[in-house]
């Protein structure tokens, strides 16, 4: 009798009591109801995991003061590289604009303004494969067969001719003081100088400056330009492209006539100018992006100048390496065999 009530009617009376118990409220969807079958059924280990978990404290609603980090935000406090001298020279002379990058030491660059990159880029390429072919060849061949007093006698011709350009943009940038310098020292190099070859006017502490009519459209307000990479002539802006136009016409160069010494003189020019630049040769192939570094190298130091006749400064106010013209790989106006001159 006993063993009929333990293995009958007390798991019947269990049973009993299992379904009259009141029903806690399931969670919405229905969820709750598959749960406490799978508890039932599994054993102690099982109905420890599938307890309903706790709230995560870590959620905040979407109307808390504390937001959540946005792309913005997580931008400005990405840590930038470090700033260069030049990077910091720059930020010294234009404070810090509303969309510049800061860096850790507190150094401000001006970010450049190259909306036509992807086009820039391929264009850059194109240059580096014609510089590697034939214009870096010509430049070393140069240095190895001309001596080096002749080559510096070249260099020296051919500022010389550059110096009605700039006589004409310092007049047109209100500076009359380095005008009448630039052409003083014209003058002087031309007669004492045996047509340019010797740089006696330097010797006068007559200073050399090289100007141009983009640097006189940035002194009238055309702060800042797009960036674009020429086929064959490399970095220029908008602004300095059209510049070259005005340019164009006072290159003693572009009046000779004859077709063969004028396209000779230029292809020279062209030579001196890539020979200035071997010394950056090593440092642009190491470089982990190319393009990134001719493009702001260039306008960081067009910057620099556009800024420097905008408030008269001394040329002694800035770095040596933006004083001296042979630093500046910008092809000049002349050297540009455009046809018809």
């Amino acid at each position: 009798m006993i063993r009929f009530l333990t293995g009958a009617v007390l798991p019947a009376m269990l049973l009993a009591a299992c379904a009259s118990a009141p029903r806690q409220a399931a969670e919405p969807g229905g969820a709750a109801a598959p749960a406490s079958v799978a508890v039932t059924h599994a054993g102690p280990a099982a109905t420890a995991e599938l307890q309903p978990p706790e709230a995560a404290p870590a959620a905040a609603p979407a109307h808390s003061d504390q937001a959540l980090p946005t792309d913005a935000t997580a931008d400005a406090t990405a840590a930038p590289g470090d700033a260069t001298d030049a990077e910091a020279d720059f930020a010294a002379l234009y404070g810090a604009p509303a969309d510049i990058t800061v860096d850790g030491n507190g150094g401000n660059a001006r970010p450049a303004y190259d909306p036509w990159e992807p086009m820039n880029r391929r264009v850059h390429a194109f240059n580096n494969a014609v510089d590697r072919a034939i214009a870096r060849p010509l430049a070393t061949a140069y240095v190895a067969v001309v001596p080096q007093p002749l080559r510096l006698g070249v260099s020296n011709f051919f500022d010389n001719l550059g110096s009605p350009v700039t006589f004409v943009n310092q007049l047109l940038q209100g500076r009359p003081r380095d005008a009448a310098q630039t052409l003083g020292r014209f003058l002087v190099n031309s007669t004492l100088g045996i047509g340019g070859l010797f740089d006696p006017a330097s010797d006068l502490k007559m200073k050399r400056r090289r100007e141009d009519f983009g640097q006189t459209l940035g002194t009238w307000g055309w702060r800042q330009s797009r960036y674009v990479e020429v086929p064959f002539f490399g970095p220029r802006t908008v602004r300095d492209v059209l510049g070259l136009g005005a340019d164009a016409p006072l290159s003693p160069v572009r009046q000779i006539d004859e077709d063969a010494v004028r396209i000779g003189l230029q292809g020279l020019q062209l030579v001196d100018t890539r020979v200035r630049l071997l010394s950056l040769d090593a440092l642009r192939d190491a470089a982990p992006d190319e393009y990134a570094m001719t493009r702001d190298a260039w306008l960081q130091r067009r910057n620099y100048m556009i800024d420097s006749d905008r408030r008269h400064h001394d040329d002694e106010d800035l770095p040596d390496y933006l004083i001296d013209p042979a630093h500046d790989p910008t092809v000049p106006a002349g050297a540009m065999p455009i046809p018809g001159g």
